[in-house]
């Protein structure tokens, strides 16, 4: 068993629980906010692959053009527990397949019920320790990407 690490992110929607949940898992909206994530990160990327099975078991695969090259983000969820998780495995090598990254997002109503308040963590081996503030910075893209898809910017 290798040590492991977590990047963790916490982002407030001011869509529901049930919005923002379905944002994970909905072919149509994951790469709506896809675009709008490669626009914030700075890839500006090509979507080029949109797959989703979502059930507990069931594979997915992200993958855009960045510099004349195709990224690829695929994995297998774990936990659909809708309105409030989503876990799933999330793979970039195939080097990672045997050990991968387990990313979990929990979705819990505001206080006040004006949103929702959604907090990411992404556990990983501990030898990418390094790329810690990096992989935060690239799922606080990832939610301002959803919240634009959800604010219907």
């Amino acid at each position: 068993m290798t040590d492991k690490i977590e990047a963790k992110v916490t982002h407030r929607f001011a869509a529901s629980p049930e919005r923002v949940y379905d944002a994970f898992i909905d072919p149509e909206m994951v790469r709506k906010w896809q675009e709008s994530w490669a626009r914030l990160s700075g890839t500006r990327g090509e979507i080029t692959a949109c797959e989703i099975d979502p059930r507990v078991g069931g594979k997915f695969l992200f993958a855009d053009r960045r510099d004349g090259e195709e990224a690829r983000h695929w994995g297998t969820f774990l936990a659909l527990e809708r309105p409030t998780k989503v876990s799933f495995t999330w793979i970039v090598d195939p080097s990672e397949e045997e050990d991968p990254s387990v990313v979990t997002i929990i979705i819990e109503p505001e206080p006040d019920g004006t949103g929702s308040i959604v907090t990411l963590y992404n556990t990983m081996d501990a030898e990418w320790a390094e790329y810690v503030p990096q992989t935060e910075k690239a799922w606080r893209s990832m939610l301002m990407g959803i919240e634009e898809t959800l604010s219907g910017r």
